[in-house]
């Protein structure tokens, strides 16, 4: 199963891993967002209980071509390991999951079990132990997420004000929050550099305001 996408050097760097992935057609995770998901397929039932024993976590990611139901898709090359926080069941007695994102991968090559399910060989990406510091021309940005998660929040969340300074947390919970495509997420994740996640961000804020300007001319 081919994977379009470049290869990250980052990721090269890292042991090759072997992960099950939950491709899904409408959602793309990034490192530090929380998810709920419904299981319902007999192949990622399967999936779940062997997470479960071995403690380890799957990978998801957006879908290329096909769908969430059936025949196996075919997903991006890159992804984001989800670790299961909780779960419990719903009231038509299906599978619930609430999954946090944490290492982001590229795939390397995939194969599919009998049962559907994808496993694919994956490189994680090497993140920096300790994250860049914010630039000053990205200090906007820092002010836009403290008020949207106050807003998202409603003053139940107050993160540490040192994590508003951390490039690589700010970048990636504006990801998270903001209103992007898919393929405007999707393109964030794939980018190794913190500092320049942010530029994009701060360049489609840009475009928007621009936009809204001339419509309002």
């Amino acid at each position: 199963m081919a994977h379009p996408g470049a290869f990250s050097p980052r990721c090269a760097m890292a042991d090759l891993t072997t992960l099950p992935l939950f491709p899904l057609q409408e959602t793309v995770l990034v490192p530090g967002a929380a998810l709920d998901l419904r299981i319902f397929e007999r192949r990622y039932l399967d999936m779940v209980s062997e997470c479960g024993r071995s403690g380890s976590g799957f990978g998801i990611c957006l879908i290329l071509e096909g769908n969430e139901v059936g025949l196996p898709a075919t997903p991006t090359a890159f992804g984001t390991e989800a670790v299961i926080e909780d779960f419990g069941t719903t009231p038509e007695g299906l599978l619930s999951l609430r999954v946090r994102g944490q290492r982001r991968f590229h795939v390397l090559r995939t194969r599919v079990r009998d049962s559907g399910l994808v496993i694919a060989d994956v490189y994680f990406c090497n993140e920096d132990a300790s994250s860049p510091r914010l630039r000053p021309e990205h200090a906007l940005l820092a002010e836009l997420l403290r008020r949207i998660l106050e807003q998202v929040a409603g003053g139940n969340s107050d993160p540490e004000p040192s994590l508003f300074e951390d490039a690589a947390w700010v970048s990636w919970r504006l990801s998270e929050l903001l209103p992007l495509s898919h393929a405007q997420r999707q393109g964030l994740l794939q980018l190794d550099d913190p500092h320049a996640r942010l530029q994009q961000l701060l360049d489609r804020i840009a475009d928007d305001l621009d936009q809204q300007d001339t419509g309002d001319a």
